[in-house]
C-alpha cells in the first residue's frame, strides 16, 4: 500500500524503516512495467543484502494497468502513486518520498542492472554530489548487442553529450544515462521543473552548472526486457526535445553568438556598401545597406534577447548568477540604456532630417536615391535601435526587480 512503511534492507534482515535508518533509496519510474519490474527489484535486492546496505525500494507509479503495483508491493517495495503524467513528474513525485541521504533512479526496463548500486554508493559516500553511469565506450561503459539502436549509440548519445560538455561544461561520456545516484540535498537545490523525459537532462546541466562535484562510473546497457509495449523513448521527437531544451538552456548559444555574427556580417555590408565600393565587376550599393540592416537590425535584437533571458532565467533559478552580468549591472543602470537609445535616436533622426532637407530642395521631387538612402538607411537603422535599447532598458529594469 502507498502509505505502508519501507521496508529497508540491512543485510539478510528486513525491518520496517524509519527516516534515520534508511541510507539509499532506490526509486524506479513506473508505467506499465510488468514484464520486467520484479527482475529489477530482486537485482536491488540482491546486492542490498551482499554488501550490507541500509535501503529502501521506491516504486513511483504512473498510472499503470497492468498489475505493477502489486508486484512492487509483494517484494516489499513502496509504491508511490504519481497521478501526473511524465518521466520527470515519476521521479519526482518518488524522490520527494524517499527517505534516504542519497537517491539512485533508474528506469524498470531491465535495461540497467542494480547489481551496479554499490559503486554508485561508494562514489557518494566519498562526498560526491552527483554519480552518473556511462554506458558508453568513451567512459568504459558496455552495450551488450541490441540494447541501443545504432542511430542512438554512435550518433544521438555522443553528439548530445558533447554539447553538453562544450556548452555546459558537462564532464560526463553519457548524458542521457538514467541509472544515476545523488544526494537528497543536492537534488531540492536544484529545484527541477522538467515533468517529461527531459527531467534527467536538466538534473545533469543544472548540477554542472552550479558547480556540483560529479562523477561518472562505468555501467553495462542490457536490451530493454520488456514484451507488452515498445520502449517508451521516440527517437526524433525526444531528440529534438532535447536540443530544445539545450537551446533554452544556453542563452549563448540560442541568442548571443547568432546575434554577434549577424551584427558583424551586418557591419560588414556597411563598410562595403556606404562607400559603394566596386569589387571585380560587382557593385555594392544601397541595397547592399539594406541587407546589412536588416542584419545588424536583427543581431542586436537577438543580443537583446540574450540578455533578458539570462536575467529572467538567474531571476527564476534556472541558471546561476552570471559574474560578468553581475559586475555590468554595477555600471550600466536604466538610467544608462536610456540615454544610449535617445542618442541612437537623436543622430538617427538627424540623418532622416537631412535626407527630407535635400527631398526639400528638390521641390519635393524626383530623388537621386543612390545618394539619399545612403542617409535614410542608417537613419532608421538607428532610430530602430535606440527605441528598442530604450524598451528593453525598461523591461531589463523590470527583470532585475527583486520578489518580495
Amino acid at each position: 500500500m502507498a502509505g505502508a512503511p519501507a521496508i529497508v534492507r540491512n543485510g539478510p534482515a528486513k525491518f520496517a524503516g524509519a527516516p534515520d535508518t534508511v541510507e539509499i533509496s532506490i526509486v524506479m519510474p513506473c508505467l506499465n512495467e510488468a514484464d520486467t519490474l520484479a527482475v529489477c527489484i530482486k537485482k536491488a535486492l540482491a546486492a542490498i543484502d551482499e554488501h550490507g546496505i541500509r535501503a529502501e525500494i521506491i516504486v513511483a507509479d504512473n498510472g499503470s494497468t497492468d498489475g505493477s503495483q502489486r508486484i512492487a508491493e509483494s517484494l516489499g517495495a513502496r509504491v508511490v502513486p504519481v497521478a501526473m503524467r511524465g518521466y520527470g513528474s515519476a521521479l519526482m513525485g518518488g524522490i520527494e518520498a524517499a527517505r534516504g541521504r542519497y537517491i539512485l533512479m533508474g528506469d524498470a526496463d531491465d535495461s540497467y542492472d542494480f547489481g551496479e548500486v554499490p559503486k554508485f554508493l561508494e562514489k557518494l559516500r566519498e562526498g560526491y554530489d552527483m554519480v552518473q553511469g556511462c554506458r558508453l565506450p568513451a567512459g568504459g561503459g558496455t552495450v551488450m548487442p541490441g540494447a541501443m539502436p545504432g542511430l542512438h549509440r554512435w550518433w544521438g548519445n555522443p553528439m548530445f553529450s558533447a554539447l553538453a560538455r562544450h556548452w555546459f561544461n558537462v564532464q560526463v561520456n553519457d548524458v542521457y544515462c538514467g541509472l544515476r545516484g545523488f544526494t537528497k540535498e543536492f537534488y531540492t537545490g536544484l529545484r527541477q521543473r522538467c515533468i517529461g523525459m527531459e527531467f534527467a537532462t536538466e538534473m545533469i546541466i543544472k548540477g554542472s552548472l552550479y558547480g556540483a562535484r560529479i562523477a561518472e562510473v562505468p555501467i553495462t546497457l542490457y536490451p530493454d526486457g520488456r514484451l507488452a509495449h515498445p520502449p517508451h523513448l521516440r527517437t526524433f521527437r525526444d531528440g529534438w526535445r532535447t536540443l530544445r531544451f539545450f537551446l533554452l538552456y544556453s542563452p549563448r548559444w540560442l541568442f548571443l553568438i547568432p546575434g554577434v555574427a549577424l551584427i558583424v556580417l551586418g557591419l560588414a555590408g556597411y563598410a562595403i556598401g556606404l562607400p559603394g565600393v566596386r569589387f571585380r565587376g560587382i557593385h555594392f550599393d544601397v541595397h547592399t545597406l539594406l541587407f546589412a540592416s536588416l542584419a545588424v537590425i536583427c543581431g542586436y535584437q537577438s543580443i537583446v534577447f540574450a540578455v533578458l533571458t539570462k536575467v529572467f532565467a538567474i531571476s527564476e533559478d534556472l541558471l546561476p548568477p552570471d559574474p560578468v552580468l553581475t559586475r555590468a549591472f554595477r555600471v550600466i543602470k536604466l538610467e544608462t540604456g536610456l540615454a544610449v537609445g535617445a542618442v541612437a535616436m537623436v543622430v538617427g533622426a538627424y540623418f532622416l532630417f537631412d535626407a527630407l532637407a535635400i527631398w526639400r530642395a528638390t521641390g519635393f521631387g524626383d530623388l537621386q536615391y543612390a545618394v539619399t538612402m545612403r542617409w535614410v538607411i542608417p537613419g532608421v537603422t538607428l532610430v530602430a535601435l535606440g527605441f528598442e535599447t530604450i524598451l528593453a532598458s525598461f523591461f531589463l529594469s523590470l527583470l532585475g526587480m527583486r520578489r518580495r
